[in-house]
C-alpha cells in the first residue's frame, strides 16, 4: 500500500475514535448531558458568554453600519484555550447553548473563536435535558440561525447605544455612577407612574349595606342591597342615602321575586410561562424574580437525584408559550386516568391558546417525566428546589383535567322600591382541584342558600349592616405584579423580566417595602429627566414597538442595522438638546439623628448595592458605616426587646431579637403581636399550600391556627 494511502486511512481511522465535543453554557448542565451521551462524546462548558463588547468604550463604530467591536470577556481566556484544545482534538464539535437568542449568540461567539463554520450542521438545541431529547438533537444538527444572532446582538447594541450615552450626561448632571437603559428606565417609570396616582389620589366615600333576613318559619338569609328596583344604580354615596333605604325597608316585607340555579365550571390554568411561573412563586412562597429564576435554571440543567444521578427535572424556563408536546399530554392522560378516574380527564384534550405576539418557539413550562414527582424527590431537591418543582408539577397537572363544578343560587328580592340579592356557591366536583388550587379559589368559602327558600315568600329584617368604605388607590407594584405589567405592555422577553428588576434595585431607583416596590428619591429624579428629555426612551408604546422589531428581526423579516439606523438618527438629536438644556441637580443626603460613634456627626442615609445603610457624613475621612435594620412590629417574648430580620450565613431570613447574644430569641417565621387564644403562647404569620395567610401557635403541643387578620403586622 502507498505511504499516502496509509496516512490517510490512519488519519481516517485516529478522526473516528476521537471524541465528539458538546458545548454547552454551564457546568451543571454538561454533567446531565455527558450522562446521557456516554463514550464516544465529551461535553465542555464555556461559562456563558466569551465574546462581549468592550466595558471601557462604547464598542460600536456606528459611521460603518454600527458594526460591534467584540473582545474575550476577561477571564474566559483559560476556558476558550480548553475549549480550542478539545475542538482541535474532537471528530465533531456540536455547541448546544440555550434554545433562544442569546444561546444562540453564544453558539455564533464560539463559532467564531474556534473557526467554526456557521453554515455548517454545528447547532443542537433541545427543549428539555432527557435522554430522549438529547440523542434526538444530536441526530437533528443545524446550522446557527443567523436571524436570531441578529436580533440578538441588535438588541445588545441599542442598550449600548442607549446606556453608554445617556450614562455619562446623568453623571454629570445627577450623580456619578447613574445609568439609564433602554428597558430598565421604562420599568422605572412605570413604578414611579404609579407612585405618583398613589400620592395624588383622593379618596372618595361609599357605602354597602347588607341586612340579615327571616322568614316566620325561621328560613334565614343574608342580603346585600342591589339598588333600587328599575335602575341599576346601586351607588350609596353616604350615610344619609343608607339612612334613608333602612328606614324605608325596616318594617316591609323582603319578598323573594326569583330564586336561579345554575352551573359554574372553571376550567383549570394553562402550564406556566416564564412570567407566570415568577408570579405565581412571588405570590405563595415570597420569591423574588431573580431567585425563581435561578431555582428554575437549577432544575432544568440537571439535579442529582438520589439512585438515578443528574437529571434534568423541567423543560427550558424563558419562554412565553403555553403550547406542550404530544407525548407530555398522552402522559399527563396516562397518570390523570391511573391515580384519579375518567372523570377527572376531559372528553377533548385541554388545548389553551397563547396570547397575540407570544413566541412558540418553546413548550411551557412542564416536568420532563411525570414519573418523579415530588414526594419521591424530596429528598434529592433542596426545600425551595422542592417547591417550585411541586408548583410546575402540579400546574401541569392540572392543566390537563377537568373543570371544577360549582353550583351557583342566585335569588332576587326586593322590599318597597329597592332590589336586594343574596347568592351563593358550592363546589360539587372538584376537578383540576383536587391537584391544583388557585389563591382566589382558596379563600373563597362554600355556601348554599336555605333549601326552604320559594318564590314569593316573605321575610323581614332583623339586623341590618351598613359599612363604610373609601375607595383606594392603587396598589404599588410587587415584583410579580411589575412583571405581569412589563408582559401586558409588550415590554422585555421572558429572559430579562429578571434582569429588568434586578437592575433597578441593584441601582437603587426602586427599593422594597416588604413585598412592594417604590420608587427611591433618585429614581423619581431621574425618571423625572428621562420623561422630559428622553421621550421615547422612557414611553411605553415606543419600548414595546421596539420589541415587535426585534421579533420582526428574528423572523428574517427585518435587517438589524435598518432598525439601528432609525433609531439613532432621531436618538443622537436627543442627545445633543439635553445634554445642553438639562442643569445641575444636587440631591441631599437623608440626616439622621444617629451619631457617628467615631467622629460625631450625624450619619446620613445612602443607597449601595445591597439597599440603603448609614454612613458618615465627613467620608473619606471617616468611613464608618451601619446597616439599617429591618424591625417587625412585636416584641420578643422571651425579653421583650425589639425583633428585627436577620439572615442566616446562607441568605436565609429569619427573626430574632435585638438584643442577642443576652437573648437568644429566634424564629424562622415572623412572629406577631397577637398572643394565642388556647395557650397564650406567642403566633407566627404561616402561608398554606393555597397562599392563604394564617396565624399558628409556636408552641407545637399547641399548634393552635387561627386566620390572620387584616391589622397583620409588617416589616419595616
Amino acid at each position: 500500500m502507498p505511504k499516502t494511502t496509509a496516512a490517510a486511512s490512519a488519519k481516517k481511522t485516529a478522526a473516528k475514535k476521537a471524541p465528539k465535543l458538546v458545548i454547552v453554557e454551564s457546568p451543571a448542565k454538561a454533567k446531565t448531558i455527558a450522562k446521557y451521551l456516554g463514550k464516544g462524546y465529551k461535553v465542555e462548558a464555556s461559562n456563558g458568554h466569551v465574546r462581549d463588547l468592550p466595558k471601557s468604550q462604547i464598542g460600536i463604530n456606528v459611521e460603518e453600519g454600527f458594526e460591534p467591536k467584540y473582545i474575550t470577556i476577561r477571564g474566559r481566556g483559560e476556558i476558550i484555550d480548553r475549549l480550542k484544545r478539545e475542538a482541535k482534538n474532537a471528530s465533531a464539535v456540536y455547541l448546544a447553548t440555550d434554545p433562544d437568542r442569546e444561546g444562540e449568540a453564544i453558539s455564533w461567539h464560539l463559532a467564531h473563536l474556534l473557526k467554526i463554520d456557521e453554515t455548517s450542521l454545528c447547532r443542537i438545541e433541545f427543549n428539555e435535558i432527557t435522554k430522549d431529547a438529547i440523542k434526538k438533537a444530536i441526530k437533528q444538527p443545524r446550522a446557527i440561525d443567523l436571524d436570531l444572532v441578529d436580533a440578538q446582538q441588535a438588541r445588545r447594541l441599542l442598550d449600548r447605544l442607549v446606556g453608554y450615552q445617556i450614562s455619562p450626561i446623568l453623571w454629570r448632571k445627577v450623580h456619578k455612577g447613574l445609568s439609564a437603559g433602554r428597558v430598565q428606565s421604562v420599568a422605572t417609570r412605570i413604578v414611579c407612574d404609579r407612585e405618583e396616582e398613589i400620592q395624588s389620589f383622593i379618596p372618595e366615600e361609599y357605602w354597602t349595606l347588607g341586612a340579615n333576613i327571616e322568614s316566620r318559619d325561621g328560613v334565614q338569609l343574608e342580603v346585600n342591597f342591589a339598588g333600587l328596583r328599575d335602575e341599576k344604580n346601586t351607588n350609596l354615596p353616604n350615610e344619609e342615602s343608607v339612612n334613608a333605604v333602612i328606614a324605608a325597608v325596616e318594617k316591609a316585607p323582603f319578598v323573594v321575586d326569583k330564586i336561579e340555579k345554575s352551573e359554574k365550571r372553571v376550567r383549570p390554568m394553562a402550564p406556566f410561562t416564564t412570567s407566570s411561573l415568577q408570579q405565581e412563586a412571588s405570590r405563595r412562597y415570597g420569591f423574588s424574580t431573580k431567585r425563581t429564576m435561578v431555582l428554575a435554571q437549577q432544575l432544568y440543567e440537571g439535579v442529582e437525584v438520589k439512585g438515578i444521578g443528574p437529571v434534568g427535572l423541567i423543560t427550558y424556563i424563558r419562554t412565553d408559550s403555553i403550547r406542550i408536546a404530544d407525548e407530555a399530554r398522552e402522559a399527563a392522560k396516562q397518570l390523570i386516568l391511573a391515580e384519579f378516574g375518567e372523570e377527572y380527564y376531559p372528553a377533548t384534550p385541554n388545548i389553551y391558546k397563547g396570547k397575540n405576539g407570544a413566541q412558540d418557539a418553546h413548550e411551557a413550562i412542564r416536568p420532563t417525566t411525570l414519573e418523579l414527582n415530588p414526594k419521591q424527590l424530596k429528598a434529592s431537591l433542596s426545600r425551595d428546589q422542592l417547591r417550585l418543582y411541586t408548583l410546575v408539577y402540579n400546574r401541569f397537572v392540572a392543566s390537563q383535567m377537568t373543570p371544577a363544578v360549582y353550583e351557583i343560587s342566585a335569588a332576587r328580592i326586593h322590599a318597597q322600591d329597592y332590589r336586594f340579592r343574596a347568592s351563593s356557591s358550592h363546589l360539587v366536583f372538584q376537578g383540576y382541584r383536587k391537584v391544583y388550587m388557585e389563591n382566589e379559589e382558596a379563600s373563597s368559602e362554600p355556601s348554599s342558600l336555605d333549601a326552604r327558600l320559594a318564590e314569593g315568600m316573605e321575610l323581614f329584617a332583623t339586623e341590618f349592616k351598613p359599612v363604610q368604605h373609601f375607595t383606594e388607590p392603587p396598589a404599588r407594584y410587587s415584583e410579580a405584579l411589575l412583571v405581569r405589567a412589563l408582559e401586558e405592555q409588550g415590554i422585555g422577553r421572558p429572559s430579562t423580566y429578571a434582569p429588568i428588576i434586578s437592575t433597578i434595585l441593584d441601582k437603587g431607583y426602586v427599593r422594597r417595602e416588604g413585598r412592594l416596590l417604590m420608587p427611591t428619591e433618585l429614581g423619581q429624579i431621574v425618571t423625572g429627566l428621562m420623561k422630559e428629555h428622553f421621550t421615547d426612551i422612557v414611553d411605553v408604546a415606543f419600548t414595546a414597538d421596539m420589541e415587535q422589531k426585534l421579533d420582526n428581526v428574528e423572523k428574517g423579516d427585518t435587517d438589524w442595522r435598518s432598525v439601528l439606523s432609525d433609531f439613532y438618527g432621531p436618538f443622537a438629536e436627543t442627545l445633543a438638546e439635553a445634554d445642553a438644556k438639562i442643569e445641575k441637580i444636587v440631591i441631599e443626603d437623608e440626616v439622621t439623628d444617629i451619631v457617628c460613634e467615631k467622629c460625631g456627626a450625624f450619619m446620613v442615609i445612602k443607597n449601595g448595592r445591597n439597599g440603603r445603610f448609614y454612613a458618615c457624613p465627613n467620608f473619606p475621612a471617616c468611613r464608618n458605616t451601619k446597616s439599617i435594620l429591618q424591625t417587625v412590629d412585636c416584641d420578643c417574648p422571651k425579653c421583650g426587646g425589639q425583633v428585627i430580620v436577620r439572615r442566616s450565613r446562607r441568605g436565609r431570613v429569619f427573626y430574632g431579637c435585638e438584643n442577642y447574644p443576652e437573648c437568644d430569641f429566634n424564629s424562622w417565621d415572623m412572629p406577631v403581636r397577637e398572643k394565642c387564644p388556647d395557650c397564650g403562647g406567642y403566633m407566627v404569620l404561616k402561608r398554606n399550600r393555597a397562599g392563604q395567610q394564617t396565624w399558628q401557635c409556636a408552641n407545637a403541643e399547641c399548634g393552635k391556627v387561627i386566620p390572620a387578620k387584616e391589622t397583620e403586622q409588617k416589616e419595616d
